[in-house]
């Protein structure tokens, strides 16, 4: 290791991880609480130092895994933070990710191991330094790129109705949408294919499931 910057300051860089799921047509954050100072004790992203022979990126999808046991899930860099008095131990800056899974794919084992809650981003507590800030603008990153990309199949299972589509989009959008134009934009651009299948879970008189056609989102606005 060379000492070209010996005579300089020093700051710590970390990656923290915005990690949303859906359940019960709620769009849902993952936290839980520091087990460390400062700051014990209070509602935290999880994240983690990068390592001296990784990239961000790769620290990112370290603390992920670690943290889901999943793989191959949506990841985008939210922004770097990096106020001077963001953490009151030492000079950290952040670069925040934000991730999609699917909530029944969690490893349930981890989900206990690291006491991770989900909670309803319509009742999120206060949050440790700067997480509020950067969970602000990782919804509004998805706000903008569920209209370009293929994000909501990142939280849906593999087959789903048509409803179920919708109350996703409600929930990133944070509005409500006419049930007869969103369904019509959605077909008239063949996002979603029909299957043969129907719920008879989710509806009781028997809904049809369908399909993304991952293929139509290049270029789409919706």
């Amino acid at each position: 290791m060379t000492t070209y910057y010996s005579g300089t300051p020093k700051a710590y860089v970390a990656v923290d991880c915005i990690i949303f799921g859906f359940d019960n047509n709620k769009l849902k954050l993952m936290l839980g609480k520091r087990q460390m100072d400062p700051g014990r004790g209070e509602w935290s992203l999880y994240g983690g130092f990068v390592g001296m022979h990784e990239s961000v990126d790769e620290a990112a999808h370290r603390v992920l895994y670690e943290l889901t046991g999943l793989k191959n899930l949506y990841m985008r860099q939210v922004g770097a933070f990096g106020a001077v008095d963001r953490d009151p131990g030492e000079r950290v800056v952040s670069i925040a990710y934000c991730a999609l899974i699917k909530i029944s794919d969690y490893d349930h084992q981890l989900y206990e191991e690291h006491a991770a809650e989900w909670v309803d981003l319509d009742h999120l507590p206060p949050l440790y330094s700067d997480h509020q800030q950067m969970v602000l603008k990782a919804i509004s990153l998805l706000r903008k790129s569920i209209k370009t990309e293929p994000i909501t199949n990142s939280l849906l299972p593999d087959y789903f109705t048509l409803t179920q589509l919708q109350h996703v989009y409600e929930a990133i959008l944070g509005e409500s949408i006419d049930k007869r134009n969103f369904r019509k934009r959605i077909m008239s651009i063949d996002l979603v294919e029909k299957t043969e299948m129907i719920d008879k879970i989710t509806s009781k008189r028997g809904a049809a499931l369908y399909r993304f056609n991952n293929n139509r989102y290049e270029g789409v606005r919706l």
